[in-house]
């Protein structure tokens, strides 16, 4: 059977984005998670490492450990799953707005940190971070308005959703104001059973990151 490697369902976003792809992908797997105080994984969290060796999946002898290469390979040895759509045309704008979350929104993931067991209503972002905010804003109406959803690329979730899943209880937690439109994209999103799954034994978890739970 394949193994997953993640760090903290709480706090870890990279790891949440790996898991989802499995689980889109149906893939038998188990999962091996990483303490959060092991010196790798803390300073992966606290966005202090430059390399992200968690998610690692292995599965029949392949070891992969990059979010969009997992992503890909899952596409590969499991097509019928469809985590890219059919389209070309969609198929390479769903590979770009993945690439720019893995690569991008600095601003958002620094003054944003992923943290499912917390909310901080009237939250005040900064300049910044509010700039990527309405970038994300702007890729998912474009997205929806192409597909008419529920789903960025339809009626089905697929890499994007993996990979914006994230942001999208990175809004929860911190009071985003969304328009209509991604507010509903947002519902879809926390509404699916794998994260629900998901969320359910983050706020399960007895281990905690301090220097992430700051009084807002």
């Amino acid at each position: 059977m394949a193994t997953l490697t993640i760090a903290s369902k709480n706090y870890g976003s990279w790891s949440l984005r790996g898991w989802l792809l499995c689980k889109m992908a149906g893939l038998e797997f188990e999962e091996e998670q990483v303490k959060s105080d092991d010196p790798a994984t803390r300073a992966e969290l606290l966005l202090l490492s430059p390399s992200f060796l968690v998610p690692c999946l292995t599965d029949n002898g392949v070891k992969v450990w990059d979010t969009l290469a997992i992503a890909e390979y899952l596409n590969e040895v499991r097509p019928n799953a469809k985590l890219l759509p059919e389209n070309r045309a969609a198929r390479a704008h769903c590979r770009a707005i993945c690439g720019e979350m893995h690569s991008g929104f600095i601003n958002l993931r620094s003054a944003l940190p992923m943290n499912l067991k917390a909310h901080y209503p009237g939250f005040k972002v900064w300049a910044g971070a509010q700039a990527d905010i309405e970038r994300v804003l702007a890729i998912w109406r474009e997205c929806l308005d192409a597909s008419k959803g529920p789903y960025l690329f339809g009626k089905e979730a697929c890499m994007a959703d993996a990979m914006y899943a994230p942001v999208v209880s990175r809004f929860l937690t911190y009071d985003v104001k969304l328009d209509a439109q991604s507010g509903a994209y947002s519902d879809a999103i926390m509404a699916l059973p794998h994260m629900q799954e998901w969320l359910a034994a983050a706020k399960a978890e007895p281990d905690e990151l301090e220097e992430l739970d700051v009084e807002f």
